[in-house]
């Protein structure tokens, strides 16, 4: 038992220390209490912590391992021969070669998972698809080129059309003033007016007077 006593002027505590004993016993039970619950959080923290890591390992050598399946570079055909072919592929890159072996076994099971993707998409694929996307472009582009040429041909052909139709319309008018002023004289002449579709005025020789 801790013995401590104390005194605040005249007033002497011989108990004080057995106060402050017990107190001391009740602060360490708490915070013995409290250190499993701070230990389990910050094992939770590190595990959660290193499952980030690895995962971003994982993404990271998947996403090599599938630009190559992409590429053609994997042939074998078992599963457990192709899963094989892309661990050893993974080791071999540079910049792979600081991860775990289990991250490199799980991005090359996710590859082989995902070869069919990998096929479909291929580079050859995709570079032959964007060729003929290219190609069709290009018809486009001549077609719309062809029907910019038939507008302005068809409204060249449309100005000339109605520049030769006000032309017909002034020589119409033309003639029409010519046949109002010399009508007559014509007549007297004996020659003979008669139009014929195309706008031609027949005029015969008048024969002699007698």
């Amino acid at each position: 038992m801790l013995t401590l006593p104390l005194q605040f002027g005249e007033v002497i505590y011989p108990q004080a220390g057995a106060a402050i004993q017990v107190g001391a016993i009740v602060l360490l039970v708490a915070i013995c209490s409290t250190l499993p619950s701070g230990f389990r959080v910050s094992r939770l923290e590190n595990s959660h912590r290193d499952f980030s890591m690895c995962m971003s390992d994982v993404a990271e050598a998947y996403q090599f391992c599938h630009a190559a399946d992409r590429e053609g570079v994997f042939n074998l055909g078992t599963e457990y021969d192709a899963v094989k072919e892309r661990i050893m592929y993974l080791r071999s890159h540079p910049d792979l070669r600081e991860l775990e072996p289990e991250i490199l076994e799980a991005a090359a099971e996710m590859s082989y998972a995902s070869r069919e993707l990998a096929e479909i998409y291929s580079d050859e694929n995709v570079s032959r698809a964007r060729g003929f996307l290219k190609h069709r472009e290009e018809e486009i582009a001549l077609f719309e080129d062809k029907i910019d040429r038939a507008l302005s041909v068809s409204r060249e052909l449309r100005r000339q059309k109605e520049a030769v139709e006000v032309e017909e319309a002034a020589m119409e008018n033309r003639l029409h003033a010519l046949e109002e002023e010399f009508g007559g004289l014509l007549g007297e002449l004996g020659f003979s007016r008669t139009r014929t579709p195309g706008n031609v005025i027949s005029m015969p020789h008048a024969t002699a007077a007698e």
